[in-house]
């Protein structure tokens, strides 16, 4: 395994595996023994790192989620997980009542949803100190103001370490670094938001953000972390839900002529080296320039085997220009 340091500040930052390891169906789509025996698969293998959300997975059951953050708490207390497994956890985007959902019934990010969900989280996980918090999703109801601030205090307090955010505009989240840097508090240190080898067209809406963009690493994030080097990208769907081994999985928001152009790439450099396509998007990003982690998620150990099997994968410098280059 290979890993890297997230965070600036040296109280809260973390050194964690450069493969993140994503938890949102465990305890609910993927049943406890399978869970744990990847959870076990991935800690064995150097893996440190393991990303999970206080509404995952709400869709599943028409509830509010927090299956997740259960399974991983009795995960840690069947197997005595200390601290050297980093777990980050959401807050934001938790249904107010179970048959809702986040995008007209969220829980929003004001000062007491954050303190009151943060405790829960930290019940369901079992732990008095949460790793890494993300604000999940956007909340334009609150003042940013207020939603620096009440995540200031859990870190002030200890119950948090490092800050996140998920899913914002990046004006947004400038807008909030500078007001915590300002006020001498601390800011979001660890941006999430889907990254791939293939890009979507930011123009049409996904289907979760409706302006098409706010979930995607684009231009504009990748531009501000190159501005920023002590940021960090968490790439959630690095691997497009499977679509890079079953195309017909492949969103409509990718597809435009750039697709195939880097899909001739990819496939090219996976002959190369005679790994899979998978491997190669995972040690792109792995090798990149800029701090990239991959974060994957895992069904089955087997599935697990593949992206573990990316961090050892060296591409040539030659390899890494075609990749970039495509379009």
């Amino acid at each position: 395994m290979k890993y890297r340091t997230i965070g600036t500040a040296p109280n809260t930052r973390r050194e964690v595996s450069v493969l993140a390891l994503g938890a949102m169906l465990f305890g609910s789509r993927t049943d406890e023994e399978t869970s744990f025996a990847v959870l076990d698969r991935y800690v064995e293998a150097g893996g440190t790192f393991i990303d999970t959300s206080d509404n995952y997975a709400f869709w599943e059951d028409g509830g509010q989620g927090g299956q997740s953050e259960e399974l991983l708490g009795r995960w840690r207390r069947s197997r005595g997980v200390g601290d050297g497994i980093v777990i980050a956890t959401k807050l934001g985007a938790r249904p107010l009542a179970p048959g809702t959902g986040y995008v007209d019934n969220a829980e929003g990010l004001s000062a007491k949803v954050i303190r009151e969900s943060a405790e829960r989280s930290r019940d369901r996980l079992g732990v008095a100190k949460l790793d890494l918090l993300y604000a999940h999703i956007e909340d334009q109801r609150v003042p940013l103001k207020e939603t620096v601030e009440g995540f200031a205090e859990l870190v002030a307090e200890g119950t948090v370490g490092l800050l996140g955010v998920s899913n914002h505009a990046m004006w947004r989240v400038e807008r909030a670094r500078a007001l915590a840097a300002a006020a001498g508090l601390p800011g979001y240190e660890v941006l999430q938001y889907a990254h791939s080898h293939l890009r979507p067209r930011l123009d049409v809406p996904d289907g979760l953000f409706p302006d098409g963009s706010l979930g995607h690493a684009g231009p504009d994030l990748l531009g501000y972390l190159r501005a920023e080097p002590g940021l960090a990208l968490v790439a959630y769907s690095p691997l497009l839900k499977g679509a890079y081994t079953h195309p017909d999985r492949l969103p409509a928001d990718f597809d435009h002529p750039g697709t195939p152009a880097r899909l001739k790439v990819l496939h090219e450099v996976a002959r190369e080296t005679g790994a899979t396509v998978n491997q190669v998007v995972l040690a792109w990003q792995i090798g990149a320039e800029l701090p990239i982690l991959p974060l994957v998620g895992a069904s089955s150990v087997a599935q697990l085997e593949e992206s573990l099997a990316a961090v050892d994968l060296e591409l040539t410098a030659d390899q890494r220009a075609r990749l970039d280059a495509a379009h």
